[in-house]
This record gives structure tokens, C-alpha cells and sequence, in this order.
């Protein structure tokens, strides 16, 4: 937990308010370096677009981005 800083504790204390959190949960959150902001030009995710988050021995988790809806 101490690798999570303040931030991270805060987030899993507030996310415990609402939802049960069991050992071996995963809380998949923040952004690695290089994220699209920092980048030149800068690069978002748009339509189409696939993110994936795997855990080896357990799988993978895959979302498409579908963008706004409004």
C-alpha cells in the first residue's frame, strides 16, 4: 500500500465506502508515463480504440472506447 502514496489510500478508503474490496481485488487506475497529454503532438484515444490490462495467470481484461455520448 505504501507504493500507492496518499492519493492511492485515499482512493481504495473512498472506494470502500461504496463497494466491498477482497484480498486479491485489483483497483486498475492512474496513467504511465508517456500518456497521450505529454506526448507531441499530443495523442487521445478515440473511437475504435482498445485497451487491454493483463494479469498473468488470471487473464485479460479487454474494453473498446466508444467515445462520448452526447
Amino acid at each position: 500500500m505504501e507504493a500507492f502514496g496518499r492519493a492511492g489510500r485515499d482512493m481504495v478508503c473512498g472506494g470502500s465506502q461504496t463497494i466491498t474490496i477482497q484480498p486479491g481485488d485489483i483497483i486498475s487506475t492512474g496513467t504511465p508515463p508517456g500518456v497521450g497529454m505529454g506526448k507531441k503532438p499530443q495523442v487521445w484515444l478515440k473511437p475504435g480504440d482498445i485497451t487491454e490490462a493483463t494479469v498473468e495467470g488470471i487473464g485479460t481484461l479487454r474494453n473498446t472506447f466508444v467515445g462520448d455520448r452526447h
